[in-house]
């Protein structure tokens, strides 16, 4: 069963099909870029007239293809989808390459540094906001180099329509507090990505999906998001950064953790090196040299193993 669907119409066809949907118990609504887009239980139907295409989402998809868009619009089977071109027909359907289904996508960055907070990032996408994050360049933050391109990506980011964000940057005190009462890193961790779930299901209340990247058993995070009180399904899963919505949080997180390791630079006059290796050591030395001891807490996670060597 197709839950999304997605192709090419001629702007003809376009109209024809708004046609149909204005007059057969559809609710009109209003999308970003969208020309038109219409719903109804179960099904989204979308048309973007600068590409020509159509997205089609909802459990009625398959419904909608064989009883509306093949025989009245396409005039046969949706594999052939018509082209603007001369009304060319394609072999397969045009596909955006991402995943256009309403969800939030839920990372983090600053868990493997010393210096610096731990940031939680939710991501919100669906249809046209997740097709322009792609064609973006929005991948694993871990894959691009270079802090700079890390900013101009989450600047347009948060500038995209359609998206919505939340942020939980959890600076060292209040982390070095957490860790105490927790004892763990992975229930820190859930307890972050469970409050930015529960904060972008409260802006989007109707998102049916949370996928996040999976950091530890599954039971911590579900335990979590539980005791939050949402109600949403959600799936975890390693590598999770492949899905647009994911790598969009990964961007967003990494950016505003090294905006606030610079920061903290430049107030302390001393470098904070990323990571947990012998710069590092040699830098929270040099930092307790000038500040004394208690200044660690203010950007250092002390449970790490370098608060020893330090």
């Amino acid at each position: 069963m197709s839950t999304s669907f997605t192709c090419i119409l001629t702007g003809e066809q376009a109209e024809k099909l708004r046609g149909i949907l204005s007059l057969g118990g559809y609710e009109p609504k209003r999308l970003a870029y969208a020309a038109f887009a219409f719903s109804r239980p179960g099904l989204s139907v979308a048309y973007y007239e600068k590409r020509g295409k159509l997205l089609i989402q909802g459990k009625e998809t398959d419904a909608f293809l064989t009883s509306v868009l093949e025989p009245r619009i396409l005039k046969g089977a949706a594999a052939g989808c018509a082209l603007p071109a001369g009304n060319r027909q394609s072999s397969a359907p045009a596909s955006p390459d991402c995943d256009v289904t309403p969800h939030f996508g839920i990372d983090e960055s600053g868990k493997g540094d010393y210096f610096g907070p731990l940031v939680v990032v939710g991501v919100y996408t669906e249809g046209e906001s997740a097709i322009r994050l792609k064609e973006m360049g929005v991948r694993d933050s871990k894959l691009i180099g270079g802090d700079s391109k890390i900013r101009l990506l989450a600047r347009g980011i948060r500038e995209t329509p359609g998206v919505a964000i939340e942020v939980v940057c959890i600076g060292p005190q209040r982390y070095n507090e957490l860790y105490a009462e927790t004892g763990n890193l992975n229930r820190l961790l859930a307890w972050g990505h469970a409050r930015v779930i529960a904060a972008l299901h409260e802006k989007i209340p109707a998102c049916p999906r949370a996928l996040s990247d999976q950091f530890a058993k599954p039971w911590v995070l579900q335990a979590a998001l539980k005791k939050s009180g949402t109600d949403i399904t959600l799936e975890q899963r390693v590598r999770g950064e492949s899905d647009i919505a994911v790598a969009a949080a990964s961007i967003l997180a990494r950016d505003r953790f090294v905006a606030w390791v610079s920061e903290s630079e430049k107030r302390s006059g001393c470098a904070l090196p990323l990571g947990a290796g012998s710069q590092v050591i040699e830098a929270a030395r040099e930092l307790v040299r000038r500040y004394g001891r208690g200044k660690l807490a203010q950007v250092a996670k002390l449970h790490f193993k370098t608060t020893s060597a330090v």
